[in-house]
């Protein structure tokens, strides 16, 4: 094609390339009116010499440009030269608005989608007009099927009127409302917003700037030790509000935190311990619950980056915390069970590993032993683990 042999002659397929790549970086400041148009691509220069050494690719250039049927106004410059004579060439392609070069790189129906829902919203409550949140949310003012714009507005109309109401989000007088609709991604959109339409900068917790009452946080629990379970009636699976949890009326002289659930529910019996499974970076509740303060405890996790910065979370909320089966004869051990951490942990460097603990976190995190490496729980022999929990936690 002609841009390999000509470098600075645009064809329309890569005119349409260049102008998606720009569309991509500024379809959202376009939809709020910002951008200088008409927007100006340049489709090359030509000198008499490239002309008369490449005149059938020329000629293929200029067919193309001649077929555009695209919208946009495409400018054409006469040529004069010595030899060729004249030449009427394409010069530019100009595109008078975000919706013309949406429309040409395949983007029109959800530009103008965007635009009329932000235009409504804005209609609804003037104050977003100036709102740079409004235009962050793109992608939803784009594709949210019109049932779900509809609940936004209705959420946002209710949450106005209603600042400390005090209920629980499925409690809300707003049709098909609950948590699963309201999931992470839409609280975020929630929440700019409200901070939008209240004029306020600081961010803040979904459940506090909606007035709304969170959901109490649950721990589960397993009581492995049998002495443990006669104080509840026999229960071993344990699943309830974090207060509720602190307030147990157990002992316990050990404790087994598990990253992973099945790895816990696996769990046997251990006497004198219960196991805490599942909690992620949530480990640091368990600083709330004092029947642990003076236990001995194992963590137990996966061997790549985000188990060892979850190490350090638990260590801080139970002082005195032992890793197990978190070392490096065990990973390299065990090669052959590697699997890959597509994403490693890349927040703050975790705090309170030991020194070997830390060498092995900095070890994975630049790929000494291959790219994202990392050696789940759950792939190590059973039988094997659990001698080493044994070891580790009855010194058997």
């Amino acid at each position: 094609m002609v841009s390999s042999v000509a470098p600075r002659l645009l064809s329309p397929e890569a005119a349409r390339r260049w102008l998606a790549r720009r569309y991509a970086n500024q379809h959202r400041a376009w939809l709020g009116g910002e951008g200088s148009w008409p927007l100006s691509v340049p489709l090359g220069e030509l000198t008499e010499k490239a002309v008369s050494e490449l005149t059938p690719l020329i000629r293929e250039w200029i067919d193309a440009w001649s077929a555009w049927s695209d919208v946009g106004q495409l400018e054409w410059v006469e040529r004069r030269w010595s030899r060729l004579g004249s030449q009427r060439l394409p010069a530019r392609l100009r595109l008078a608005s975000a919706v013309e070069v949406a429309r040409v790189v395949g983007e029109s129906e959800r530009f103008e989608r965007a635009q009329t829902r932000r235009a409504q919203l804005i209609e609804r409550w003037p104050a977003l007009a100036s709102a740079p949140q409004l235009c962050r949310h793109f992608d939803c003012l784009a594709d949210y099927p019109d049932a779900d714009v509809q609940r936004l507005v209705a959420l946002l109309t209710w949450l106005e009127a209603n600042r400390s109401s005090g209920l629980y989000l499925r409690q809300l007088p707003v049709a098909g409302m609950d948590t699963k609709w309201c999931d992470s991604r839409r609280r975020a959109v929630v929440t700019d917003l409200l901070l939008a339409l209240r004029g306020q900068n600081p961010p803040r917790e979904f459940h506090e700037l909606c007035g709304l009452r969170r959901p109490p946080l649950r721990l589960r629990v397993f009581l492995l030790c049998p002495d443990l379970r006669a104080h509840l009636g026999g229960l071993r699976d344990l699943e309830a509000p974090l207060q509720q949890i602190a307030a147990l009326p157990v002992r316990p002289t050990r404790a087994l935190i598990v990253e992973n659930l099945e790895s816990g529910i696996a769990l046997p019996d251990l006497p004198g311990c219960v196991a805490f499974m599942g909690l992620g970076f949530g480990v640091s509740l368990l600083a709330e619950i004092p029947w642990l303060e003076s236990v001995a405890a194992l963590y137990w996790g996966d061997i790549d980056t985000h188990g060892f910065a979850i190490l350090g979370h638990a260590r801080a909320a139970v002082p005195g915390v032992r890793s197990v089966l978190m070392d490096a004869p065990t990973l390299l051990h065990h090669r052959a069970l590697w699997g890959h951490e597509a994403t490693p942990y890349s927040a703050s460097p975790p705090l309170n590993l030991t020194g070997a603990e830390q060498a092995l976190f900095d070890g994975l995190r630049t790929n000494v032993w291959g790219e994202g490496v990392r050696l789940e729980q759950e792939r190590l022999p059973w039988a094997e683990a659990m001698a080493a929990i044994r070891v580790a936690l009855l010194g058997e």
